[in-house]
């Protein structure tokens, strides 16, 4: 299972730091490419508007 960035994201680039796996590209919204991510969870605790979730 992966994470995935919601609509509600701000863009503010407080998750793209945390990732260990540089999974999360910037765009008008960040995305996290799923074949990177090992569901850490580290984007979701830092993220102000709670935008990642798990799929």
């Amino acid at each position: 299972m992966s994470y995935r960035i919601h609509d509600d994201c701000i863009a503010c680039g407080a998750c793209q730091p945390e990732c260990p796996v540089d999974a999360i590209s910037a765009g008008d919204i960040y995305v996290i490419d799923p074949e990177k991510c090992i569901d850490c969870g580290a984007c979701a605790n830092v993220c102000p508007v709670d935008a990642p979730k798990p799929e």
